[in-house]
């Protein structure tokens, strides 16, 4: 990248959570506090998604020889559209901190792409136009973002650069930040003018990157950047449970000065993508489908993704429908992680490790979490302040935790919600997941990356949960255009 760039000051901040418009679990300010909410250097030791980002633009803004800023980095479980109020209040405060950093050359902003307040189906096209306004055109205003996002004209008009990450899971944010660096030094310098195309793939689906075809495609896209006058390549997944006029997937492509270049690079890959629309889709197995897998395996652990009911993509995390089929057959070696219910921690604590419990697990945060089971088990561990791995390098609270047993069946209870990544779920309080028949995890693909290396096989279970996999009848208001699989070839107007 060259020698360092003296003088300069770089602004980094986040604003960042999943907005499932179908979910009715609040997020509000307080959703924000209880995951990540922090200004300045307290950004850079905080325990979340973003810490690694964070430490990542500080050594990149050193080796420019940099001033760093840092302002508001807030994040917040998925879940139903912010409460308006508190939106206006965290967008506010970011634009504060941005403002105050008078004669800022360039601003990192991480956003995740999916975000709705109540009042707004764009809250990221409105933090990137109103920072616009800020910093002026002449300021780069780079952007990370999740690919399982909504891409909108006014995040595409209001970003020099709009860098999603193509990993799914995603473990590629450091290196998208990378790229992000190199592309600003080179508009700094004059020597990129990146222009933007878009192209809409007609697709609402969902395409974990390490299973083939995607992972061949995934990899090409970046072998096409950098070269022939390509800067930068994203595939946007798109995310199908928040209802807006732009959910879907799409390809952005951004070229130096070369509209028309980019827009026949994103058109071919978009063309791809169609292509391979029915064969990149993960097939889910049924509950009984899956417990047969589990009784006919011949090496262990078999794991199981509960992926309705995935706290990141917006679920409550309490479900009840494979539990309940589990203790049905009378299976044993069976572990579930991560139920959230912070009323039955506190009843566990309170009962003590070896104390034997009636309680009630599961079907507690509406209809999409079956009903309660009812069970008579022992308290085998208890955890304070508990965390996990999330991508295999950045900690992930999940609050107290509490290890209950029955039957042969072993449930790891959180006080947070969040989805299971790491086979650390299991193992801070003392269980062992190698050593069981199967492991039920509530998650749909993030926990790959922690799992893969422990799993005899992995299978991909489709229950009645909060994130339906239905996407032909999932029942929309906002979005109005075609889409496969609800059309089989759909035209846009």
């Amino acid at each position: 990248m060259g020698g360092p760039i003296t003088a300069m000051k770089f602004f980094f901040a986040a604003l960042f959570t999943e907005t499932n418009t179908f979910s009715s679990i609040p997020t509000s300010r307080q959703s924000f506090e209880n995951c990540c909410y922090c200004r300045g250097e307290d950004a850079l030791r905080a325990d979340s998604v973003l810490t690694v980002h964070v430490q990542r633009f500080a050594a990149r803004a050193a080796e420019f020889g940099a001033q760093m800023e840092i302002g508001l980095c807030a994040v917040a479980q998925p879940s139903a559209p912010v409460s308006q109020r508190d939106y206006e209040e965290m967008r506010d405060a970011l634009l504060d901190d941005l403002r105050r950093c008078e004669g800022v050359d360039a601003v990192f902003l991480m956003l995740h792409g999916a975000m709705v307040s109540q009042d707004c189906l764009d809250c990221e096209g409105d933090v990137l136009s109103r920072a616009r306004q800020v910093v002026g055109a002449d300021v780069p205003v780079m952007v990370i973002l999740d690919p399982h996002a909504h891409l909108t004209d006014r995040m595409v008009k209001s970003a020099d650069v709009l860098a999603f990450m193509k990993e799914y899971p995603h473990t590629d944010g450091p290196r998208c930040l990378d790229d992000l660096f190199q592309i600003a030094r080179d508009i700094m310098d004059g020597s990129a003018r990146p222009v933007a195309a878009v192209a809409e793939c007609r697709i609402l689906g969902l395409w974990p990157t390490q299973d083939q075809p995607i992972r061949a495609f995934t990899d090409r896209l970046r072998e096409l950047e950098r070269r022939d006058g390509i800067l930068s390549v994203s595939f946007v997944h798109g995310f199908p449970w928040g209802d807006t006029p732009d959910t879907g997937s799409k390809i952005l492509v951004y070229a130096d000065n070369d509209r028309a270049a980019a827009q026949r690079l994103a058109d071919s890959l978009a063309g791809e993508v169609w292509a391979m629309r029915e064969v990149s889709q993960p097939r889910l197995a049924s509950i009984d489908e899956a417990l047969d897998i589990i009784e006919t395996a011949d090496s262990a652990p078999v794991v199981l993704a509960d992926v309705a009911d995935n706290a990141g993509g917006g679920a409550p995390a309490d479900s009840s429908f494979i539990l309940r089929a589990v203790l049905e057959r009378g299976l044993t070696g069976v572990a579930f992680a991560l139920f959230y219910d912070p009323t039955l921690v506190e009843f566990c604590r309170q009962a003590g490790i070896g104390a034997r419990i009636r309680a009630r697990v599961g079907g507690k945060l509406g209809p999409f979490s079956g009903e309660p089971v009812d069970i008579n088990g022992t308290v085998m561990g208890l955890a304070t302040d508990a965390k996990q791995l999330a991508f295999g390098t950045t900690p992930d609270r999940m609050g107290n935790t509490a290890w209950i047993q029955v039957r042969g069946v072993d449930i790891i209870v959180s006080s947070m919600r969040t989805q299971c990544f790491d086979p650390l779920a299991f193992s801070h309080i003392g269980l062992d997941p190698t050593q069981r028949r199967a492991l039920v995890v509530k998650s749909i693909n993030h926990f790959q990356a922690g799992f893969a290396p422990i799993a005899k096989r992995i299978v991909a279970v489709g229950t009645p949960g909060a994130l339906n996999m239905d996407f032909a009848h999932l029942p929309y208001e906002k979005l109005s255009k075609p889409y496969w699989p609800r059309v089989s070839q759909p035209v846009f107007g």
